[in-house]
């Protein structure tokens, strides 16, 4: 009994080895000698193996070219894993660690059409530190979090936000003129984050990134921030803790460090 589930266990681990290669290969189709000299396994074995996924839909063949993709079934499964996603819920963990690490107010922000909300935060156990207010729409030029939504929406998208929008400013620090806002989105998109010193409100600091979904796109926004004059001899390190939690949520939302190169 032993030794035939240990079969069964092998063969179930050779199966998901096939399906992650199609997920993990650029071609969209791909031959059985190219699957079994990839992982190793017999042309026997691995034929077995896709008819098998066959039967359930999660592989389907080309009757012409004899190839194989990815099947209905396996769409089922991938946006079945997406509609139990809970960004608040997910990225709970890593609020927590990230406010440990840095001593500091970490922040969790989504977007709502041309403003962007704080919907949690965790704050560190000192005597001075950053509160923000749940709930209320800022809009995406103004501060840290905003800039980090817009710096990485599409071209287009930026465009059509300058176009809909006077750039109120919210202190006199916020950007209100569309070229140096500009500039600026473009050095956010090439250092991965977002910094704001008095932008969104006048004392406070902040670095932000965000956190990709499965097709590259900013779901949501992680920050650090804390009181101007502190924070100031914090950005770098607060920077690399952020950036390392962003990269944890974005993979676990399905988005990897190759298909954003």
């Amino acid at each position: 009994m032993r030794e035939n589930t240990g079969q069964a266990i092998a063969t179930v681990e050779r199966a998901v080895e096939v399906l992650m290669h199609f997920a993990e290969t650029p071609s969209p189709t791909l031959g059985v000698t190219e699957i079994a000299e990839a992982l190793g396994m017999s042309k026997a074995a691995v034929h077995r193996i896709l008819a098998s996924l066959r039967v359930r839909g999660l592989i389907e063949l080309d009757l012409v070219t004899r190839r194989y993709s990815l099947g209905v079934g396996a769409m089922r499964l991938g946006l079945a894993y997406l509609d139990r996603l809970d960004i608040r819920r997910i990225a709970a963990p890593e609020l927590m660690a990230l406010s440990q690490r840095t001593d500091e107010t970490a922040t969790l922000s989504m977007r709502t059409g041309w403003t962007r909300i704080y919907v949690d935060q965790v704050t560190p156990a000192r005597e001075v530190i950053m509160s923000v207010t749940l709930g209320v729409p800022y809009p995406l030029h103004a501060g840290g979090s905003s800039k980090a939504f817009l710096a990485f929406l599409t071209e287009e998208e930026i465009e059509s936000y300058l176009a809909q929008r006077s750039l109120e400013p919210l202190t006199s620090e916020t950007i209100a003129d569309t070229g140096k806002l500009r500039e600026e989105l473009a050095a956010i998109r090439k250092r991965g984050w977002a910094r704001s010193f008095g932008e969104r409100m006048a004392g406070a600091a902040s670095v932000a990134a965000p956190v990709f979904d499965h097709h590259g796109r900013p779901i949501a926004v992680l920050s650090v921030c804390g009181p101007q004059e502190r924070f100031r001899d914090e950005v770098d390190t607060c920077a690399e803790a952020l950036l390392e939690s962003t990269a944890r949520l974005s993979g676990q939302m399905g988005w990897t460090e190759e298909e954003r190169r």
